[in-house]
C-alpha cells in the first residue's frame, strides 16, 4: 500500500521543525546583537561570545546527536507498527547523554583558560571568554535533555510541541538578555557579558522543564529509566559513536575557522562571529526540511515504501533549494543594515560586508547538503555520514583553508573553504541515495 507523502505532510512537519530549529542560533545571535551594542568592551566581548559559542556548539552537536539516533529508531519502529518495542529506549538514552554532559562540565570548567587559548584568545578576549563560559556551561545538561526529548517527538512524527518549547525558550532569552546585559536602573545592575550567559542558562532550564511537561502529557513515552536496557540500545550506541566521530570532524572545521579568524585580530573574529552566526541561522532555517526528511525517511524505510522515499527526496530538494534562494535574496536586500544590528564598529562592519556575500551564496548548496544529512540520519546510515564528513573536512576543508591562509586571504579564505566543504558534504550523499533507492524502488 502506498504511503505517498504530500507537500502538506512535509510542511506540517517542516515548518514547526524550522521554527524550533532556529532557537539555538537565535540564542547565540541575541547574545551577539545585545553584547555587540554594549558600552563596555563590546568588540572584545562579541569576539568572546563567538569563541565560546563555537566550543559549546561542538559539545552540543557531539552529544546532541542523540536526537537523530532516537528519531531514526523510533520512526522506523513507528513505520513498521512496532512502537511498543522501543517505548523505554528514549528514557535510557536521555539518562546516558545527560550523565555524560555533567562529566563534561567537571572536565572542562577548571581548564576553560587553556581551552580558549587553543582558539588563539588572549588578554581581554580570553578573560571574557572564560567568564562567559563559566556561567553558560551550566545550561549544557538542560540543552541536551531538551534535544533528546525533541528526538523522541520527531520519531513520533510530532514537531509541533518542540516548536512551542523552542519559541518559549527563545522569547525568554531575548527578554532576559536585554534586562541582564543592560540592566534596569535602580532595580537590576548591568551585568554585561555575564548577563547574556545567565539569560541563556535560564532559558535552557525553562525549555527542559517544558519538555518534561509535554512528553508526559502528550505521549505514552515514559521518562523513568528502567532496566534491562532495550535491545536497540546497542544500535543507538553505534549510531552515536559514528555521529560522534562525524561531529568531531565537523567541529574541526569550525575550530579552524574560529582559530584563524582569531589569529587575524579582534576586528576579524568579531566580523567572523557575526557572519558564522548568520550562517548558522540560515542552516537552521533550512534544517526544518532536513528534519522532515529525517522524520519521514525513517518511517518510509520502516514501511519499505522505497518509491515514496524517492518521491520524498525529490520534493525535499525542490523545497530546500527554494528556501536557500529566499534566504540569499533577503540577505542581499538588507545587505548593509544586517551588520549594524550587531555592531557599530566600522572596521568590523567593513570586514563583515566583504564576506557576507559568500555566506549568502552558500545557502542553496547548504540546503542540499543539510537535507540529505537529515534523510541519511532518518535511514540510520550514520557510518556513511561519518565517512563523508571525514573526507570533506580532512581532504577538502583543511587543505583549502591552510592554502588560502598562506595567501593571506583572511576571511575570504575561511568562507571559501566552508563553501567547498559544503559541496564535498552534499554531493556524495545525493549520489549514494539515488543509486541505492532508485534500484530498490524499481524492484518493488
Amino acid at each position: 500500500m502506498s504511503t505517498k507523502i504530500t507537500f502538506k505532510q512535509i510542511n506540517k512537519l517542516a515548518i514547526p521543525a524550522l521554527i524550533s530549529g532556529i532557537s539555538e542560533p537565535i540564542l547565540s545571535l541575541t547574545d551577539a546583537a545585545v553584547i555587540g551594542n554594549m558600552d563596555l568592551n563590546a568588540t572584545e566581548s562579541l569576539a568572546a561570545v563567538g569563541i565560546v559559542t563555537t566550543f559549546l556548539s561542538m559539545l552540543i552537536w557531539v552529544l546532541g546527536q542523540t536526537r537523530s539516533a532516537i528519531s531514526s529508531i523510533v520512526s522506523q519502529y513507528l513505520g513498521a507498527d512496532k512502537l511498543s518495542e522501543v517505548r523505554n529506549l528514549p528514557a535510557q538514552a536521555i539518562f546516558i547523554i545527560t550523565s555524560l554532559s555533567i562529566l563534561i562540565i567537571f572536565a572542562t570548567y577548571p581548564f576553560a583558560t587553556q581551552i580558549f587559548k587553543l582558539y588563539n584568545a588572549s588578554d581581554l578576549i580570553l578573560n571574557c571568554s572564560v567568564e562567559y563560559y563559566h556561567i553558560r556551561v551550566f545550561g549544557f545538561p538542560f540543552t541536551l535533555f531538551t534535544i533528546a526529548v525533541f528526538g523522541t517527538f520527531r520519531g513520533l512524527q510530532n514537531t509541533y510541541h518542540p516548536m512551542l518549547i523552542a519559541i518559549t525558550g527563545a522569547f525568554v532569552n531575548i527578554i532576559l538578555d536585554i534586562i541582564f546585559v543592560y540592566g534596569i536602573q535602580d532595580i537590576i545592575p548591568a551585568m554585561h557579558i555575564k548577563g547574556a550567559a545567565y539569560a541563556s542558562v535560564v532559558a535552557q532550564i525553562i525549555m527542559a522543564s517544558l519538555s518534561i511537561y509535554y512528553i508526559k502529557s502528550k505521549t505514552n513515552i515514559p521518562l523513568l529509566v528502567k532496566l534491562p536496557f532495550n535491545p536497540e540500545i546497542k544500535r543507538f550506541a553505534l549510531m552515536i559513536l559514528n555521529l560522534f566521530i562525524r561531529t568531531i570532524a565537523l567541529n574541526v572545521a569550525l575550530y579552524f575557522g574560529t582559530s584563524f579568524a582569531t589569529k587575524y585580530g579582534s576586528t576579524y573574529i568579531a566580523a567572523y562571529t557575526i557572519a558564522i552566526n548568520l550562517w548558522f541561522l540560515g542552516a537552521f532555517l533550512i534544517d526544518g526540511y532536513a528534519s522532515a526528511g529525517n522524520i519521514l525517511s525513517g518511517k518510509l524505510l520502516g514501511a519499505k515504501a522505497y518509491g515514496d522515499l524517492m518521491d520524498l527526496s525529490n520534493k525535499l530538494i525542490k523545497y530546500g533549494v527554494v528556501i536557500g534562494l529566499i534566504i540569499a535574496i533577503v540577505g542581499i536586500m538588507f545587505y548593509n543594515p544586517i551588520g549594524t544590528l550587531f555592531t557599530d564598529d566600522l572596521l568590523v562592519l567593513k570586514e563583515f560586508n566583504k564576506v557576507f556575500w559568500i555566506v549568502l551564496s552558500m545557502q542553496p548548496l547548504c540546503a542540499l547538503a543539510f537535507i540529505f544529512d537529515g534523510v541519511f540520519k532518518g535511514l540510520g546510515k550514520m557510518q556513511y555520514l561519518r565517512n563523508v564528513l571525514l573526507f570533506s573536512t580532512l581532504l577538502v576543508f583543511i587543505p583549502v583553508i591552510m592554502t588560502l591562509d598562506n595567501l593571506d586571504y583572511k576571511l575570504y579564505g575561511i568562507f571559501t573553504a566552508f563553501t567547498l566543504w559544503i559541496v564535498a558534504r552534499g554531493l556524495p550523499l545525493i549520489i549514494k541515495f539515488r543509486k541505492t533507492f532508485k534500484t530498490l524502488a524499481e524492484i518493488t
